[in-house]
């Protein structure tokens, strides 16, 4: 990618009304528009990390075996209405638009309601069962605060997967497997250290649910980390009954304000019995299908990021999420920049090559905006000394490398 053909340009300043640093930095450095309030448009860069993100998250939910499919995001009452969720009273997030003909839809907030009903149609038997499937969906929620940016959405994409099983042994076994999978997905986009598995409530469905929390200033909810046993409880289920049934000191807890990032749900049978999800055991013996649901926010995801990664001058992204690996720089040395670039790019190496008329003060200051792990500039020094300097966005020395080795370095 040429920087001189990116129809997107960095901005000194973001919009006055946005108070989270995650939509201000995002925006500034061109990688999303905000359309509205809590509605964000992805941009060329934007959209690169976004699919990093998506990819990782995908990686782990096939190694989960799960099958993906997409559903709709318009949806007709009557299943929602067999859940008792339609009423706005009941659900207050509902987005609701009526068809011409007078009939009324909602704009889907979750599946479980829509892809339990689906699934009539291809469990009967024992033999259908277990298994998962998941989906990555436009989501709408009519949220009261859309202040977090793209953290708090009124429109965002979701990953949701949900699971059928014959018993609770069988959602139980899944269950540990997913929460595994979700560990290894927020260490691979560089959130591990900041994120804890965290107990909070399981409704009318469990004793207890999982989040999965980010530990972040702009984070809405409070919890409660033991650092040592890298777990954490939710304010919700902040009891001494708790800590005792988990065997934690409180003393040794830490009160943190956290961003949750991801959660899975034991749902058993609060969908399948009204909406009549059934298979027949070894005997021929209807039994309910037992489910769990299993989410993530990739947007979210990568607005956790830019908090908890973010320095004064610009974002920093992973090198795992990163739009691309190599921000090349060219300051006045445009044929032997162009000649590494094509380089990079023919060995496989993603590469934005910052090849605009611009000053050198203007080209920093813009790659420190942008976050690219590694920035490499080539000036007119460089050729005379056949070396291009390198440095990464987490350091502030820069090296020397040669140029005729420039590929071969990012390469090993």
């Amino acid at each position: 990618m040429r920087q001189s053909r990116l129809f997107t340009r960095t901005k000194k300043t973001a919009p006055k009304d946005e108070v989270s640093k995650n939509a201000e930095l995002l925006i500034r450095a061109g990688f999303v528009h905000k359309e509205m309030a809590g509605v964000y448009d992805y941009l060329p860069l934007g959209l690169r990390t976004l699919n990093k993100i998506i990819g990782i998250i995908r990686e782990e939910m096939n190694g989960l075996g799960a099958e993906e499919l997409l559903m709709s995001s318009l949806q007709r009452p009557d299943v929602w209405k067999a859940t008792d969720r339609w009423d706005s009273e009941k659900v207050d997030v509902w987005f609701k638009t009526t068809l011409q003909s007078g009939s009324e839809l909602g704009l889907a907030l979750t599946h479980e309601d829509p892809l339990t009903d689906l699934m009539r149609s291809f469990v009967s038997s024992y033999r259908d069962l277990p298994f998962s499937v998941y989906q990555f969906q436009t989501k709408f929620r009519n949220e009261m605060r859309a202040k977090s940016g793209i953290m708090r959405g009124r429109e965002f994409i979701m990953k949701d997967l949900y699971s059928f099983a014959r018993t609770e042994a069988e959602l139980d076994a899944f269950y540990e497997e997913a929460a595994l999978a979700y560990e290894r997905i927020f260490a691979r986009v560089g959130l591990g250290e900041e994120t804890y598995k965290t107990f909070a409530s399981g409704g009318i469905f469990s004793k207890y649910s999982h989040e999965f929390q980010t530990l972040c200033e702009a984070g809405e909810d409070i919890i409660y980390v033991d650092e040592e046993k890298r777990i954490a409880i939710n304010e919700e289920v902040f009891t001494d009954e708790v800590l005792q049934e988990l065997g934690l000191d409180k003393e040794k807890l830490v009160q943190k304000k956290a961003v949750e990032v991801g959660n899975i749900f034991k749902l058993g049978t609060r969908f399948s019995e009204p909406l009549s999800l059934t298979y027949k055991d070894e005997q021929g013996k209807d039994q309910m299908v037992i489910m769990g649901s299993y989410g993530i926010g990739p947007g979210r995801v990568m607005g956790a990021i830019v908090e908890t990664h973010a320095d004064d001058n610009g974002l920093v992204w992973p090198e795992a999420v990163a739009p691309f690996r190599v921000h090349l720089l060219s300051l006045g040395a445009d044929e032997k920049a162009t000649e590494i670039y094509e380089a990079l790019e023919k060995a496989g190496i993603e590469v934005l090559y910052d090849d605009r008329e611009a000053s050198a003060g203007e080209k920093f200051a813009d790659a420190d905006l942008l976050g690219i792990p590694y920035r490499v500039v080539i000036g007119k020094r460089s050729q005379e000394s056949g070396h291009a300097e390198v440095k990464k966005r987490t350091e502030s020395a820069a090296q020397e490398v040669a140029l005729e080795s420039l590929v071969s370095y990012f390469q090993s």
